[in-house]
């Protein structure tokens, strides 16, 4: 099967590539630097014509940097795999496109399945939420994936307030399940190996970590790694970016595991990796094809 994906010059594509050139698939990379700023007129010049399913692994679980750009998160959120799904059911081609728990309000008081409708109030979630409603009447040959919460990003801000020996305010109120960028890969190989086998199964999964935790007490677990400047201190208080985040971002993952078996793995034997990932030096950037704004 060939697969063309979709990536920008974040770690996931870096790891999703890095494990699929371990499959028998045959692989594409289309880089697109500036996701939000993409010439959207040359993208049917970058898809090779005999790509069979077109992966967009441009990851986008970060309510805190769509807000402030409404327009750049329709382009990323929205407008560009619109214009992936529109070509890829005019050539014949299947589509598996990421999309988060920001869909949701975080009002249930349970873990949100599939088949829950989004009931979005960010700017991230609005424009997933239309993407995934969009998707499924355009093509029928997708597969929407939502994740959990980036953990990467929680690294991210306690490592920055590390290096600032300011205080992080984490709150207690928030729940959900974060996923790590090796293990979001992991799960999109295995539904594109599956699909490779045959498998028409398309539709809305779902897929996080294994363990339901509060924004603060995943703080704490990550200000212990031992990569990270001692003496970070993680207070149990809500910050003002929590307007943007679901009291309950919990997804459940049944229907992934029953449909593909794959099993959530726990996110906390993979805080040292992914702390390790996100401070690498980003590799060179080479690619097959590039986007860019004329």
């Amino acid at each position: 099967m060939n697969v063309l994906v979709v990536h920008d010059y974040g770690p996931l594509g870096r790891v999703l590539l890095e494990q699929l050139k371990q499959t028998t698939l045959h692989i594409s990379p289309l880089l697109i630097s500036e996701p939000g700023n993409a010439n959207l007129a040359a993208l049917a010049d970058w898809v090779p014509a005999d790509t069979d399913l077109i992966v967009n692994a441009l990851w986008q679980a970060d309510p805190e940097v769509a807000e402030p750009d409404p327009e750049a998160a329709r382009e990323t959120a929205f407008s560009l795999p619109m214009a992936l799904a529109e070509h890829a059911r005019e050539h014949g081609m299947a589509l598996v496109q990421l999309s988060s728990c920001y869909v949701f309000d975080g009002r249930k008081q349970s873990a949100y399945l599939a088949s829950n409708p989004g009931q979005p109030f960010s700017q991230l979630g609005n424009w997933q939420w239309e993407c995934e409603q969009a998707l499924r009447t355009l093509l029928p040959r997708h597969l929407i994936l939502r994740t959990g919460w980036s953990l990467g990003r929680f690294i991210r801000k306690v490592q920055d307030s590390a290096l600032d020996r300011s205080m992080l305010p984490l709150s207690s109120r928030y729940h959900g399940q974060p996923v790590a960028y090796r293990d979001l890969a992991r799960v999109i190989v295995a539904i594109l190996q599956q699909i490779d086998c045959g498998a028409e199964v398309w539709g809305t999964f779902q897929y996080a970590g294994a363990e339901e935790i509060s924004h603060y007490e995943l703080g704490l677990a990550i200000a212990e790694l031992a990569g990270l400047p001692e003496g970070t201190r993680v207070v149990d208080e809500v910050p003002e970016w929590a307007a943007l985040e679901p009291e309950n971002a919990t997804l459940g993952c049944t229907k992934i595991r029953n449909t593909f078996g794959i099993k959530q793995l726990p996110w906390r034997r993979m805080l040292d990796e992914e702390l390790a990932l996100i401070s690498a030096r980003a590799p060179d950037r080479e690619t097959v094809g590039q986007i860019r704004e004329d």
